[in-house]
């Protein structure tokens, strides 16, 4: 897996400051894409062992109140395979902070059993995973009044062990 940046202290892409990480490859190509660039599965530096040390390192501060992880595509089945024990570490280290994840696939059908996307480790990231926003990034419906999404078909899931107790 590639990725194209991590924010150290990033305060737009969920509550409170989070550590961010992009991730590259997304099979959407939604119009009007803010970060075109990391639809290539190449794109940036590729994730290591010293790349999840360091992101483990700025969550250790305080200040930091979660994780974020978005692209590109978390959920392409090539990123889920390094994501979701990542994500599951992550929980069991920093239980305290949360986890929020972007994602063009919708829950309902792509990340349920025989969705589009389901691989063997999309229920350990669901399970790691508080908030998912889910969705593709659709043009004409671009709301800039709402919270943590960038338009009105994407929904936010509060997620308690992988399954939906909330809709935002």
């Amino acid at each position: 897996m590639y990725y194209g940046n991590i924010k150290n202290y990033d305060i737009a892409d969920g509550e409170g400051v989070r550590v961010t990480l992009f991730v590259s490859g997304c099979r959407h190509h939604c119009e009007g894409c803010f970060q075109p660039q990391t639809w290539d599965f190449d794109y940036g530096q590729p994730f290591t062992d010293a790349t999840k040390a360091y992101i483990f390192k700025l969550l250790s501060n305080d200040l930091i109140q979660g994780f974020t992880c978005l692209g590109g595509e978390p959920f392409e089945p090539e990123n889920q395979e390094v994501l979701a024990p990542m994500l599951k570490e992550m929980k069991e280290k920093f239980p305290d902070k949360d986890i929020w994840c972007y994602t063009g696939y919708t829950y309902d059908t792509d990340l349920m059993p025989g969705g589009s996307v389901r691989t063997e480790y999309t229920e350990d990231m669901l399970k790691a995973i508080d908030i998912l926003v889910d969705g593709e990034f659709v043009l004409a419906l671009k709301d800039l009044t709402l919270k943590f999404r960038g338009s009105s078909n994407q929904r936010m899931l509060h997620l308690v062990d992988g399954k939906v107790v909330k809709i935002d």
